[in-house]
């Protein structure tokens, strides 16, 4: 099951491997972050598996700030723990399954900052970026490294059904993240939990929607159905093309607004002494009587 973020005493003792002197858990605020994935970006560029595995020691430590701004006072928070989390039930853009660098930081919880903790809590400071150094930046396409020969592929056009892009590999430094307005990474960002089995709770999901989908789509076609005998007993009366053009596309609820519509007409119908067909007139005497059929 998906497990909340909780700051509890273990939680605390990472972080006081950072301070100066011993900090209590009121004097500190803690939140999660997806620092970075292994999806193609805005940039037309994604992390390789191995990248973030190494990123997920070199930013154990490393400060946040806004904006990418290096000056003092925009230090916001710091990181005291960082891994990589996988989720085998989601598959990237290049076929690979997900993969996010996973980070949790720290800030004192003083009068200055009081503003910002509530709008991560409300949301407002959400999206993050990181700044880093890699080694090689590889094409997808033909996998020459575009630092030391670069080929003529184009980041986000696809070749024979591949979306070209760079692959940043071999990190050497991680040097901040920030709060920034729009990442070039859409997935980054503050985050409620991440679940340490979210593959079973996904499939769980899908199994529940698609029962519910099934369950919707034998309703509707008992409605279509019922439509299809009111329509009949109305008039105009409706042909089963123009019947099956009408239903063919509604959902459950305008079904049943129609069969409510058409229930009514018919019960105006009956009230109104109307009937589908005329009753059959006295037939005259003759002597050919005998042969009809």
């Amino acid at each position: 099951m998906d497990m909340e973020f909780v700051f509890d005493e273990a939680e605390l003792e990472k972080v006081n491997r950072f301070t100066r002197s011993r900090v209590t858990a009121e004097q500190v605020y803690a939140f999660p972050i997806v620092l970075c994935d292994n999806e193609i970006d805005r940039d037309g560029e994604r992390f390789s598996v191995e990248a973030l595995e190494k990123l997920s020691e070199l930013f154990v430590g490393k400060t946040g700030i806004f904006d990418h701004d290096p000056k003092g006072e925009k230090q916001t928070s710091r990181i005291y723990e960082c891994e990589v989390r996988r989720d085998e039930s989601r598959i990237t853009g290049c076929g690979e399954a997900y993969a996010c660098l996973y980070a949790k930081a720290y800030m004192m919880r003083t009068e200055s900052n009081r503003d910002l903790i509530t709008e991560i809590e409300g949301g407002i400071k959400k999206e993050v970026s990181v700044s880093c150094s890699v080694g090689s930046r590889v094409c997808s396409v033909c996998g020459s490294d575009r630092q030391s020969s670069p080929c003529g592929h184009i980041k986000g056009r696809s070749y024979d059904g591949r979306v070209c892009c760079d692959i940043l590999s071999e990190p050497s430094d991680a040097y901040e993240w920030s709060f920034v307005a729009v990442p070039a990474q859409t997935g980054a960002g503050v985050t409620k939990h991440f679940s340490e089995s979210r593959s079973e709770d996904v499939a769980a999901v899908k199994a529940q929607l698609a029962r519910e989908r099934e369950i919707t789509a034998r309703a509707c076609d008992m409605l279509r159905r019922e439509i299809m005998s009111l329509s009949f007993s109305v008039r105009p009366i409706m042909t089963v093309e123009a019947v099956k053009a009408l239903t063919g596309n509604m959902d459950f609820d305008a079904l049943e607004a129609l069969r409510r519509r058409l229930k009514a007409q018919c019960v105006q119908n009956e009230a109104d002494g109307h009937e589908l067909f005329a009753p059959r007139s006295a037939e005259k005497s003759s002597g050919n009587g005998r042969f009809k059929v």
